[in-house]
């Protein structure tokens, strides 16, 4: 696929103090107006100055609850409408939830999916409807190796990150020929504020890799990435496994 730029426009961050997310805007910021969507939309002073400091024309702050699905439209519309047109839309919001507690707690379980599923799926429906009636944009939707073959250690978040992908890759094949692109991300372990703690899994990436992977994948016009890009043939090979073995494959 030959050389594409990046759609132009206002870039929203949905997820504004997002590791991942805040690498991307960093990346896309220079000369853009850039919008940073998020819970406390007043305490994000410190992300507003990273990003007007990587070049933003400026930098806009709005409230964003990503479990008030009800909220969705009118706040997408306005962003639009006050700062737009949105050009790059990214979704980086989310939760890692307690694996342990969701397999006692059906409600923690049920928050999960809401969060890191059902809300994704309904900013996805009203952005790709907003953008699809302008003919242009891109959207960048972060999925999960935990998804792509759900594993007993994590079976809650991978299967909320294995709707998100199923969904997202339906709604990029509907995007088709509209004009707008979609850019399902699908990272390993991510070294970071979310995995704190954590011990690295093999073929680990920083924040700052992703957000590389992110750029070159939207200016490409590529419609989904691996990162690291070994993953691809390590998750061929992963669906291959025996369910025997798989059930006893660490996180």
């Amino acid at each position: 696929m030959g050389t594409r730029r990046s759609a132009e426009g206002t870039v929203l961050l949905l997820g504004g103090r997002s590791e991942i997310g805040l690498e991307v805007a960093r990346r896309l910021a220079p000369g853009r107006a850039v919008v940073l969507a998020a819970r406390r939309s007043g305490d994000l002073a410190v992300q507003r100055v990273e990003i007007a400091a990587a070049g933003a024309s400026e930098v806009h702050t709005v409230e964003f609850d990503a479990d008030d699905l009800a909220s969705h439209p009118a706040l997408l519309e306005k962003v639009d409408a006050e700062h737009g047109p949105i050009g790059i839309a990214v979704l980086a919001f989310g939760v890692l939830g307690d694996q342990q507690r969701a397999e006692r707690d059906p409600a923690h379980a049920a928050a999960i999916l809401h969060t890191d599923f059902v809300a994704q799926a309904s900013v996805l429906t009203t952005l790709s409807s907003l953008l699809r009636a302008r003919g242009a944009g891109q959207i960048v939707v972060f999925s999960s190796v935990a998804g792509v073959r759900v594993r007993r250690a994590n079976y809650v978040y991978g299967s909320a990150k294995a709707g998100l992908d199923g969904f997202a890759s339906g709604l990029a094949d509907a995007l088709h020929g509209t004009g707008v692109r979609l850019l399902l991300v699908r990272p390993g372990f991510v070294i970071g504020r979310m995995t704190e703690g954590m011990s690295p899994a093999p073929f680990s990436s920083t924040p700052e890799q992703v957000a590389d992977a992110v750029v070159e994948g939207l200016r490409r016009g590529a419609s989904r990435i691996w990162v690291p890009r070994v993953l691809r043939p390590v998750f061929f090979a992963m669906r291959l496994l025996p369910q025997p073995i798989w059930r006893r494959m660490p996180r």
